[in-house]
């Protein structure tokens, strides 16, 4: 918890997804399923996807600018910049560093930081915390992928899941507020990394040696595994918050879980003793974006007037690494 006077007030947010829509009906004819499979197992009905030389770091720049006009601030007045990605533009420079180039951000520093689904909840924490050690002031944090590039589309249990796109949040220093991000955890499993992997492209499986074992070269996810471990661990992260902050589920405007499994989202919902209507959910148009989703989620919310200024609101999301990470902000 920050107990500094400067607190990190989320001032914009942004959102960008790719024009390109790919549909049940449309996996239908590229692989053994169907829409109402997918829809009933999943809750997804269409992900967008990149097309048309569309990347990582173009998603994040459109979602970027979004967030900086909301916020009124300009790109000199940034600090820093993090961009959450497990599908960089490439391996060097970073991510955020083309952001950085594209908003003409000349007075900021620039990296990514990969948690994969976790990555927009760590970000969170970590630009929290430069603003409460007064190393920042304007925090640009980024949530994007890509994910279509790693996905193998012949295998139905997997292709169905993923989609592209980006999120952004604008964060800057306020001193005696009680409004911004007033609570955050993370954690980590990594004896557990093969519950969720792309096993190729680093030093381990380096793309050079003719890989060709879709298990490693892919995204992967062992879905029962994970369904059980991640509903036990997202319930346990949000009693934590209620315990640590005295707070209620009366108390929370709106949860914002990441748009992993709308089975998964529901479980924990039911769980806590949750009306429907307290988890947000819009992973029937986007299927899951990874460390997009939340940052998505969160600027629809925001514009559709799901949330208010002054509602709190809880961010919460488990990937791979494991990880998991938790934010409580007021707006």
């Amino acid at each position: 918890m920050f107990h500094r006077a400067k607190r990190a007030i989320v001032k914009g947010t942004g959102s960008s997804v790719p024009e390109k829509v790919l549909s049940n009906l449309d996996l239908e004819k590229m692989v053994e399923t169907s829409d109402d499979w997918i829809t009933s197992r999943t809750g997804i009905r269409e992900r967008r996807v990149v097309a048309n030389g569309e990347t990582t770091a173009s998603l994040s720049l459109q979602a970027a600018r979004t967030a900086l006009d909301a916020a009124g601030v300009l790109p000199d007045d940034l600090d820093l910049i993090i961009c959450a990605t497990i599908t960089p533009e490439m391996v060097c420079p970073s991510t955020a560093c083309f952001v950085q180039d594209g908003l003409g951000a000349r007075n900021c520093a620039a990296y990514d930081l990969a948690a994969a689904c976790s990555g927009f909840t760590y970000s969170m924490s970590t630009a929290a915390a430069f603003i409460a050690s007064g190393q920042c002031d304007h925090v640009l944090v980024i949530g994007a992928e890509t994910l279509s590039t790693i996905t193998d589309y012949t295998d139905r249990t997997s292709c169905i899941l993923f989609g592209d796109g980006a999120g952004a949040v604008v964060l800057s220093a306020e001193e005696d507020s009680d409004a911004g991000l007033i609570y955050s955890s993370m954690a980590a499993d990594g004896g557990s990394w093969e519950t969720i992997a792309c096993q190729a492209y680093g030093s381990r499986n380096p793309v050079g040696n003719g890989l060709d074992d879709p298990q490693k070269k892919f995204l992967y996810v062992k879905g029962r595994e994970t369904y059980q471990v991640a509903v036990r661990t997202i319930v346990d992260m949000i009693e934590q918050v209620y315990a640590t902050c005295n707070i209620s589920s009366v108390d929370v405007a709106k949860i914002i879980p990441h748009q992993m499994n709308a089975r998964i989202i529901e479980s924990v919902a039911k769980r806590l003793n949750l009306p429907e209507d307290k988890m947000f959910v819009n992973i029937g148009s986007y299927g899951n974006t990874s460390a997009a989703s939340i940052p998505i989620a969160l600027d629809e919310a925001v514009r559709e007037g799901h949330v208010q200024k002054g509602d709190l609101v809880i961010l919460v999301a488990f990937g791979a690494g494991l990880t998991w990470g938790i934010n409580l902000i007021k707006l």
